[in-house]
């Protein structure tokens, strides 16, 4: 079998990469901080950000394909430390980009759909990128550093993602889950809009373009939905007390970074290569 290295697999995309990922692949895990063990899945510990650490697991593991999924990806705190998250989501990003380009490694990228402002939806692969906060700046960043280095590296766009909590990460769907459960009250934007999908679908997207990209291409669901809608079909599929959900306004939410109103994404171009993501609600009733 061929050597796959996933960077971040303690983070919630990366775990769930690896679970799909050694049924074709022998695969190789990065972690940092989060130590974790998964089944059939040599995990590795080293810094990103330290380019001789990163070159010598190159240089020990020699895999045959990379897919890159660690970043800090929480908008809030890159706006509040820009440095300290530059570093793993651009520098890191562009020197995994150039040792793929000098050994000529089938290279996947996680970027996010949070590059574009959300006043033109649905976004295609060729929209003009203009993100309003710091993570979706320094994502494109990455994105131009990458193709500069590597044209035949894949850009995969994710949209919002959501799935099952593993060892060592949530989704956003169980912050939710626990909040109604425990009786609270949980406010939704009804005028924030995405096209999410699971981990699960994200992974099996990652994998089809590690295959048969280069360049940009889009990874969303099939479906533009509100926060809010989300939040409904989450409470009927998991039977949920319903009485505690509230709709409200982004504008009623103060937080670091600002978010754009609606970065749906138009995936049709992987949709053509055969990426199938089901609807919110059939990916819930898996769940």
């Amino acid at each position: 079998m061929q050597k796959l290295l996933i960077t971040g697999a303690s983070g919630f995309l990366g775990w769930h990469l690896c679970q799909l990922a050694q049924q074709e692949w022998e695969v190789y895990g990065t972690y940092h901080t989060h130590v974790l063990a998964i089944p059939n899945i040599k995990i590795v510990k080293v810094n990103l950000t330290d380019f001789q650490e990163l070159k010598g697991i190159f240089n020990d593991i020699k895999p045959d394909a990379v897919i890159h999924t660690a970043a800090q990806s929480q908008p809030n705190y890159c706006q509040l430390y820009p440095q300290e998250s530059y570093t793993i989501n651009v520098t890191t990003s562009c020197h995994i980009a150039g040792l793929c380009a000098d050994n000529s490694l089938p290279l996947a990228f996680t970027s996010s759909d949070l590059v574009f402002d959300g006043l033109n939806p649905p976004y295609t692969e060729i929209d003009k990128v203009s993100p309003v906060n710091i993570y979706g700046e320094q994502k494109v960043q990455a994105e131009v550093g990458i193709l500069k280095l590597y044209p035949q590296a894949a850009i995969c766009r994710m949209p919002l993602m959501f799935g099952k909590q593993t060892p060592t990460a949530k989704s956003f769907i169980q912050q939710f889950i626990q909040i109604l459960q425990d009786g609270k009250e949980l406010s939704l934007f009804i005028d924030e809009f995405r096209t999410p999908v699971s981990a699960n679908t994200a992974a099996k997207g990652l994998l089809l373009a590690l295959a048969k990209v280069n360049g940009i291409i889009h990874l969303g669901g099939k479906e533009r939905i509100s926060r809010y809608d989300f939040g409904k079909i989450l409470v009927e599929v998991l039977q949920l007390p319903s009485d505690k959900l509230k709709s409200c306004l982004q504008a009623d939410v103060k937080m670091a970074a600002p978010r754009p109103k609606d970065v749906s994404l138009d995936s049709s171009k992987a949709f053509a290569l055969g990426y199938q993501p089901l609807s919110v609600r059939e990916e819930l009733d898996i769940l």
